[in-house]
């Protein structure tokens, strides 16, 4: 059986949109629809002590009382120096790992990452997830297709000298003209990274990745990330259509 960590980040004090992590989304706070999600997957059993768990990591007294109410442990409160704009996400998951481990004598053999930022994730995606994790990789990112216009194969930039290239550096004449031509890219889509926890610890590399990364290919509309006001009309958008 895999020993999974689910660590939902969720820290207080949004610039963009105030209060961002508890307002209510469509009669329900944000980081609901990821808690919520990560239960249903059948994934986390939740339990202190138990295989696997899932977490929230947050700052914040008000998100903390909101994902015990939605039944999601917190375990900890994050330190200050840990919820700041300048803060990594590589730090704040040593930190939960390292306390879990020294508090709880809990280590994981794998850690996801889950973003209350993202409310389209799904259970499925969740699961889909642990069955790549399951084939040998180090870890699995949630990708989504790119435009084709936006290809590295189609997409130019300026060089030093102001003339139009790919943004491979390669000139013009190789742009691909056929879409059919064209070799798919992705960008990440922010729903899921689930990797080996001992990445966290590499002493010349500490990261999420290590080198087999396994994509998790998501629809381009599970792939809304809320950091703006935007973003969070394009989200209700959607969300209503899906009902």
């Amino acid at each position: 059986m895999l020993k999974i960590l689910g660590v939902i980040t969720a820290r207080g004090g949004s610039k963009g949109i105030p209060g961002k992590n508890i307002k209510p989304l469509l009669g329900k706070p944000l980081i609901a629809y990821t808690i919520e999600a990560a239960k249903a997957s059948g994934v986390f059993d939740s339990a202190v002590g138990g295989a696997s768990r899932l977490i929230v990591s947050t700052d914040d007294p008000a998100i903390a009382k909101v994902a015990e109410k939605y039944g999601c442990e917190v375990p900890f409160l994050r330190p200050a120096e840990l919820a700041t704009d300048s803060a990594s996400h590589l730090e704040v998951m040593r930190h939960a790992v390292s306390w879990l481990k020294e508090k709880e004598n809990y280590y994981p053999d794998y850690t996801m990452i889950l973003q209350p930022t993202s409310p389209m994730c799904k259970p499925e995606h969740i699961r889909e997830a642990v069955a790549l994790m399951k084939k040998g990789v180090d870890s699995v990112f949630s990708v989504t297709k790119l435009p084709e216009e936006f290809s590295q194969y189609k997409a130019m930039m300026l060089d030093k000298k102001g003339f139009l290239r790919l943004t491979t550096g390669e000139p013009i004449y190789k742009r691909v003209a056929r879409r059919q031509d064209v070799v798919p890219n992705y960008y990440s889509a922010g729903l899921v990274y689930l990797f080996r926890t001992d990445l966290l610890f590499d002493p010349k590399n500490p990261n999420f990745y290590g080198d087999r990364v396994a994509p998790l290919i998501v629809e381009e509309k599970y792939a809304i990330d809320i950091n703006t006001p935007q973003d969070w009309f394009k989200a209700e958008e959607i969300m209503k259509n899906e009902k």
